[in-house]
């Protein structure tokens, strides 16, 4: 059986909501993510929705993926009064443990419409191989 949704992370993000609290460095919160298969490559999709680029952080240590990114108020002026603030702000983080099987120097990143897409190339060493068949030197050729 697939769960659809965590309901620890759920309970995170609502007491996040209700008690006004972000994330912060220390204390990230999570990020919403897919990853999936798509040809000789793997695709992580992290939302990011109101973030500019230079608020995202991307690192690889060993097989460690980290993305950090943070959301940060947009400055209003003094004579605008908040009614309603229901999108969250602070720092968001997510990590994933790569396979060995991953090309980690090959990492290509494109932020569009507040998806972070990251596509992670399939190491060669890992794609299937034919193995051709060498000849046994040891057979005497029989002539006829």
């Amino acid at each position: 059986m697939l769960m659809r949704t965590d309901p620890f992370r759920e309970l995170d993000r609502l007491t996040q909501q209700l008690m006004g609290t972000s994330g912060t460095w220390s204390r990230p919160s999570p990020m919403p993510m897919d990853a999936y298969r798509e040809g000789d490559a793997y695709v992580i999709a992290l939302d990011l929705p109101g973030v500019s680029t230079d608020a995202i952080d991307i690192d690889v240590e060993r097989n460690m993926l980290t993305v950090k990114a943070e959301r940060r108020p947009v400055t209003k002026a003094d004579t605008v009064q908040m009614e309603l603030s229901e999108r969250p702000l602070g720092v968001f983080s997510r990590q994933v443990m790569l396979a060995d099987t991953l090309d980690t120097e090959h990492i290509k990143a494109d932020y569009d419409a507040g998806v972070l897409t990251l596509r992670i190339p399939i190491a060669e060493r890992a794609k299937p191989r034919k193995i051709a068949i060498g000849r046994d030197s040891t057979q005497k050729q029989i002539s006829g």
